[in-house]
């Protein structure tokens, strides 16, 4: 039904935007200010869009506040990688910059992206410049726009996923907003004569109402995660052939502590269409959440709320009112896991491709594991792509027979983690960046995280679990970038050593888990799963994955919408 709610004043972001010109405000002039390492406070807004956050050590925050000194700020720059692939030559560029300008780690997100930590005000301009100059970018990697597409990991793995990555760079181009700012801030690019003159065709001068992630799978491999995003697209194959995708709406991992209005949600599944609509499906969908999307209240400004509050009713009469969109009935599909395939893999063109488990998405040189280092040599000869996945992984990717053996050597040379080594518990964990750079974080994710699966794989070894895969997933605070809400074991910080526990997520991304046990210490998660694993491995049925298990046992309730979320 229609929205009957009644209309409020806007947010402050909205008049941030609304007056920012299209995306331009003074971001020129406070990056041009020597008296401070950090950007205007409206600056800090607009800079989102262009694809980089203002950021500070809080490592060093007591320290430098002794000496009376402003926190240290720094930037996080994000890469948009459409689908998730790049050159070799690319990758080197990347790792350059990171060691340059950066804290000398490559950060490999969740959205198959580069991340840079640590980038000075002073070389902002420069480092976005350089990553230009490789001939990727960074516009609308963030901000209240249409983020990195992602796409199901390896287009080279057969003809359909090929065509499915270049759908999903379509889309990433025909929803890239339109302003010069980006190419005039940056890349030193023409001044428009009043930047109000400009038009933005699908976005308008106030943009969306808050930010639009939109992702692709192709079952039976759900890498992508696509129902935790705004929009999604499930690939239908028939007989060997990419026929259309069903189309999915309202999905997003983000809630508040304290605000039950607030919850994260799975998609629903609301259509299928013809492979030739996807730009005008996408186009259309991106226009419904821009036209009604919840502009007073950020909190409640995602697509997932929009949907809730008017109904799939009024969704599809207006995308066919706006669009001219009509949706057919769901195809059938079904899915088997959210994680990547490890080790070589051969396509059907005879080239191989290894997928290198890269534990919460971190390259860094660092106590003698040189994981960074292993894949700048490889890059280095390698005359293939890498791609990111959204399992936070690189595959070294169309790497020839002659060569393979070439990479191997590397890889046993560097002692790059033989993942038959490791448990299935890691290979499917995922982590946000979280301390000491993100200023929403209560507690660590990415540096604690495999410390606590170390400890857990002691449980599962004791249980004869080491090689059944269960997910898990640690984020610093509720904002979900690592998705947390879809992972059979979730952990979410909520302070420095304390976290809620969650279960019940399903292992392929359909189901969302439920708090378990709140306010646990790494001791008091342990004491909490050590007999839920001690009775999966006894009294599970075949085939029964961990997150089914603790609802069939009542461990649990299974959370089977977002507004059940805190039921």
């Amino acid at each position: 039904m229609a929205d009957k709610k009644e209309i409020l004043a806007p947010s402050p972001i909205e008049k941030i935007k609304d007056e920012s010109a299209y995306l331009r405000g003074t971001i020129t002039e406070s990056l041009n200010d020597p008296l401070t390492g950090g950007m205007r406070a409206v600056d800090q807004v607009l800079i989102k869009f262009h694809g980089t956050y203002q950021q500070q050590d809080r490592d060093l925050d007591d320290e430098r506040k002794k000496q009376k000194l402003e926190p240290l700020y720094s930037f996080l720059i994000r890469v948009r990688v459409p689908a998730g692939v790049t050159t070799a030559a690319q990758w080197l560029a990347m790792d350059d910059l990171s060691e340059q300008y950066g804290d000398k780690t490559l950060k490999l997100t969740t959205r198959q992206a580069f991340q840079f930590h640590g980038v000075l005000k002073r070389n902002l301009k420069r480092t976005i410049k350089e990553i230009n100059d490789s001939l990727l970018d960074t516009i609308a990697a963030c901000g209240d726009v249409n983020r990195n597409v992602m796409c199901s990991a390896n287009p080279f793995e057969s003809p359909v996923h090929a065509e499915v990555a270049e759908d999903a760079r379509k889309i990433s181009a025909h929803l890239t907003p339109s302003t010069n700012a980006y190419h005039e801030i940056w890349l030193d690019g023409k001044l428009i004569e009043g930047g109000e003159k400009e038009e933005e065709p699908l976005y308008g001068k106030l943009y969306m109402p808050r930010k639009f992630k939109t992702a692709i799978a192709i079952p039976p491999r759900n890498d992508t995660d696509v129902l935790s995003n705004d929009l999604g697209f499930i690939a239908i194959v028939e007989n060997g052939k990419l026929t259309g995708y069903n189309v999915t709406i309202g999905g997003g991992m983000a809630y508040t502590f304290g605000n039950n209005e607030t919850y994260p949600r799975v998609a629903d599944v609301v259509g299928y269409f013809p492979k030739e609509q996807i730009e005008a499906v996408s186009e259309a969908i991106l226009i419904f959440q821009r036209d009604h999307g919840n502009r007073s209240e950020r909190k409640n400004a995602r697509l997932k709320y929009t949907v809730d509050r008017l109904g799939l009713e009024f969704f599809y009469a207006e995308i066919k009112r706006t669009n001219g969109i009509v949706l057919a009935p769901n195809k059938a599909y079904s899915f088997e896991t959210m994680g990547d395939k490890y080790g070589w893999l051969k396509s059907a063109d005879g080239l191989w491709h290894y997928t290198v488990f890269v534990e919460g998405g971190k390259l860094i040189d660092r106590n003698g594991y040189l994981a960074k280092m292993a894949i700048r040599e490889i890059a280095t000869i390698h005359k293939g792509t890498f791609i990111l996945t959204g399992n936070q992984n690189v595959v070294i990717a169309q790497v020839e027979e002659g060569e393979k053996s070439k990479v191997e050597a590397i890889l046993k040379k560097y002692k790059i983690i033989d993942t038959a080594k490791i448990s299935l518990l890691r290979q499917n964990s995922i982590a946000c960046a979280a301390l000491p750079y993100c200023g929403l974080a209560f507690a660590e994710a990415e540096r604690y995280l495999p410390t606590l699966v170390s400890k857990i794989d002691q449980l599962l070894e004791a249980n004869d679990l080491l090689q059944t895969p269960i997910s898990i997933r640690m984020t610093g605070c509720p904002n979900g970038c690592g998705r947390p809400f879809l992972a059979e074991i979730g952990l979410v910080g909520r302070a420095p050593g304390v976290y809620n526990l969650y279960l019940g997520a399903s292992f392929v991304g359909d189901r969302l888990n439920k708090l378990y046990k709140e306010m646990v210490n790494e001791e008091q998660i342990l004491e909490a799963l050590a007999p839920l694993l001690e009775d999966y491995a006894k009294n599970r049925t075949t085939e029964e994955r961990f997150g089914d298990f603790v609802i069939r046992k009542g461990y649990i309730k299974a959370t089977l919408a977002g507004k059940e979320f805190h039921n």
